[in-house]
């Protein structure tokens, strides 16, 4: 069977991991995903390292299903190389800073005149404006997309979060943009450039926040546990942030990830009163309600937190489904490197690696059933270099030769 993504040719010019979680996609849908690194390598490559002189896991787990080839464009025959190469991709996507690619005098313009029907995209980290040139990394965009500023405890730091909401989280953006702009070639027969900023992405992923800096005009945002409001929207803890009111509450034996994280729907208080031992808050005035709860939520979860601190979080999980109350546990990495469930939708998979030997990952999370997803190993460094500038680009054996004497590739 074949796959979503057969015959799309991708030109893979990132590093680090917005760009490579992007090409990573794409070729896990089948994309021929060529990764063009300068003789040297992705950085990553030798970042973080836990095995000597193997490809780091910052380097593995961002560049399955991929071919690798080295060029170094600083070199006018590279450069050519290069032409040739734009001229047989469908896809380039880079995330150099601002302004590099066109120093090498690969701008946009130049970029459409060689393949007309070139989808060229660029991540890169703010959109046109003051911030254009600033330097970008993760949390750098989840500072200044709105996402520091309502994580955390309100009488705290602003705090990053663990998900790659900027490098990561931009990367699944461009996958989007990269399919819709191929869909259109369809119809128009061309190229277009995309273009998809970190801070941009992180503020989509913001959004309710924004929605909830405007109801602030109205008062006090009630489903938030926050006593005082000002003219901004609030670090909220663990709170929900949607209509129903959820927590983190304790299980035993109170190790730092011994939580569930339970959401009281209306219907869900009186099997939660029940499992607490208090079955008369279903009735109770002062209880029953949403809107009689929703003045002291800090109470409510204490009361279930008296409760779920008895039992360990997998007892509370089952007490709590089976009453269909929202819920889930807390799951440390540890955790959830051997879940089965994980493993069994193939979301953490084992990868063999010719010099680091068999290690873990995450899966792809996208399921087609027409285009099933098989995890292969990162390719090593200028892998496929016979195969692309050989066999591909035609370029004789003695050239090949030359070329790597001469450090051009």
């Amino acid at each position: 069977m074949g796959k979503a993504l057969d015959g799309v040719k991708v030109l893979d010019m990132t590093h680090v991991q917005s760009g490579p979680s992007c090409t990573q996609i794409l070729a896990w849908l089948g994309a021929d995903v060529i990764k063009l690194e300068a003789p040297g390598g992705d950085i990553t490559r030798r970042q973080l390292r836990d095995v000597p002189d193997a490809d780091s896991l910052y380097f593995t787990m961002l560049n399955a299903n991929k071919k690798s080839i080295t060029l170094n464009l600083k070199n006018d025959r590279a450069k050519e190389i290069f032409v040739d190469l734009v001229k047989r991709s469908d896809v380039l996507v880079e995330n150099f800073g601002p302004g590099t690619i066109e120093r090498l005098g690969f701008g946009w313009e130049k970029l459409h005149e060689l393949n007309p029907g070139l989808i060229f995209a660029s991540i890169k980290g703010f959109g046109e404006g003051p911030y254009t040139n600033f330097k970008a990394y993760e949390v750098v965009a989840q500072a200044m997309g709105g996402s520091m500023s309502t994580t955390g405890f309100d009488d705290g730091p602003p705090t990053a979060t663990g998900a790659q909401i900027g490098d990561s989280g931009t990367g699944i953006h461009t996958v989007a943009a990269i399919l819709a702009a191929l869909y259109q070639r369809n119809t128009t027969g061309r190229g277009q450039r995309v273009a998809v900023a970190m801070q941009h992405s992180v503020l989509n992923l913001c959004r309710v926040k924004l929605r909830d800096q405007q109801r602030l005009a109205a008062g006090p945002l009630t489903e938030y546990p926050n006593e005082d409001f000002g003219d901004e929207v609030p670090r909220s803890g663990n709170a929900s942030g949607g209509g129903q009111p959820g927590w983190a509450v304790r299980c035993a034996p109170g190790g730092p990830n011994d939580y569930v994280y339970v959401i009281i729907q209306p219907q869900g208080w009186a099997p939660i009163a029940r499992l607490m031992g208090r079955p008369e808050l279903a009735d109770d005035p002062e209880w029953s309600t949403p809107e009689a709860r929703l003045g002291k939520l800090a109470k409510v979860f204490q009361l279930i937190e008296e409760w779920s601190a008895q039992h360990g979080k997998w007892e509370v999980l089952a007490k709590l489904n089976a009453e269909n109350v929202p819920c889930g546990p807390i799951l440390s990495t540890a955790e959830l490197i051997e879940d089965e469930s994980l493993v069994s939708n193939e979301m953490i998979v084992t990868v063999d690696h010719p010099v680091r030997g068999p290690f873990k990952t995450v899966g792809c999370p996208l399921k087609l059933s027409d285009s099933p997803v098989e995890v292969e190993r990162s390719p090593l460094l200028g892998e496929h270099n016979d195969e692309i500038f050989g066999r591909l680009l035609g370029l004789p054996e003695d050239e090949l030769v030359s070329l790597k004497a001469n450090g051009v590739i």
